[in-house]
């Protein structure tokens, strides 16, 4: 056996992360990268940093077998080069606007069935939004789905930044004129953390979220900069300290004077890292009705081995736990076992009935079973309200 003494791998980041830290000079460095076209063969162009390609050259790259050698170069700028790519042209204006006309007739029924609207990053109500876009597509226009998530582009770079076994979920966006931009964030998961919970994350996991999903928009309309395409800062998803950094003023204002912004012609296919900086624009037009499909896909690997019934385990345990709190058991001690026992996270949710009303995102299980055991529930209240969070939680 070797005597050989461990060595970690330095390119694993360790220990916390902390608010403190965030230094604007340090991601000013790592903006200082460029992004050289000579890097990305299949690649057509450099825009403002951003890598344009074009569509029919990417297919066609595709057809001479070069699949494997395109994926990795995608890979290499979501992770390395901007962080950003755009195919033009990525699909076709027919399938574009059948899928259009069935979000519209959706966004028309849902509103006429009301209920409470929220946004992560926008104001509510700013904006006409889907939430599962996908599932709803497909139940309304089974032919549309299918000749959209048909498109070999879409498959292209789930696989590049995530390989097989993906899965995607969509939220149709519209904008109306005179919608506010968003703030500047990063996306899911850490993303919809505010600073305080990410920075209970270790250092490596906030390595690790950026390589769990990958974000995609498509341009259901021509989207000229006046109409408030999004505002991206190309690079800024390798600065390390990135989920704690963007809720400070300094990188906020940044930001607000230094992005910068694509106009995408109806049909483009944008992909970017989930950790580069960006914020939906303010449509500052007069008529146009800027209507996106915003793709999140996911890796294969984000779930537990073992199917676990947690509403069952938390009703089970709870009067056990309850009684141990009320005769003494410090509630810090309480919450490793809710921890154990309940769903600590609150995604995935339907997003219709459990909506990120007044903050990112909803409560979770163990959210719940910690206040049932902070205001001393009785289990049946506890049941009652699991049942419902549950019900919340359901695809319609």
């Amino acid at each position: 056996m070797s005597t050989a003494p461990y060595r970690r791998n330095p390119a694993i980041p360790v220990g916390a992360l902390r608010a403190e830290d965030c230094r604007l000079d340090d991601l000013l460095a790592i903006l200082d990268d460029t992004t050289d076209l000579a890097d990305y063969p299949t690649a057509s162009a450099v825009e403002q940093g951003v890598l344009r390609y074009d569509g029919a050259t990417v297919r066609a790259a595709l057809a001479a077998g070069r699949s494997a050698e395109v994926e990795a170069e995608l890979a290499r700028a979501w992770a390395a080069g901007p962080g950003i790519v755009v195919l033009t042209g990525a699909f076709e204006a027919a399938v574009i606007d059948r899928v259009s006309t069935a979000y519209d007739a959706i966004i028309k029924q849902e509103k006429e069935t009301g209920g409470p609207k929220g946004d992560h990053f926008g104001e509510p109500g700013a904006n006409d939004r889907i939430w599962n876009a996908l599932e709803k597509l497909a139940v309304r226009d089974p032919e549309a789905f299918v000749a959209y998530y048909s498109n070999a582009l879409v498959a292209l770079g789930a696989r590049a930044w995530l390989g097989p076994g993906y899965q995607v979920t969509a939220q149709a966006n519209v904008v109306r004129p005179g919608g506010k931009a968003q703030t500047v964030h990063r996306d899911y998961h850490l993303g919809f953390m505010d600073s305080a919970q990410a920075a209970r994350y270790p250092a490596h996991v906030h390595a690790l979220s950026a390589v769990l999903t990958l974000q995609g928009a498509v341009a259901h309309v021509d989207m000229p900069v006046e109409a408030g395409p999004t505002l991206y800062l190309p690079h800024s998803q390798k600065y390390s300290h990135g989920y704690l950094a963007y809720w400070q003023p300094d990188f906020q204002d940044y930001f607000i004077a230094n992005h910068i912004q694509l106009p995408l012609t109806k049909g483009d296919l944008v992909w970017f890292n989930p950790a580069l900086m960006h914020a939906a624009g303010t449509n500052v037009s007069a008529d146009i009705q800027r209507m996106a499909n915003l793709l999140q896909v996911s890796s294969a690997f984000g779930r537990a081995m073992e199917s676990v019934n947690r509403e069952r385990v938390v009703n089970a345990i709870y009067p056990a736990l309850l009684t141990a709190i009320n005769d003494g058991m410090p509630l810090d001690l309480g919450d490793h076992v809710v921890a154990a026992s309940a769903e600590g996270y609150a995604f995935p949710s339907n997003l219709d009935r459990d909506q990120p009303v007044g903050g990112m995102a909803p409560p979770s299980q163990a959210d719940l079973a910690q206040t049932a055991l902070a205001e001393r529930w009785t289990s049946d209240v506890l049941a009652e309200r699991l049942a419902h969070q549950a019900w919340t939680k359901l695809s319609h």
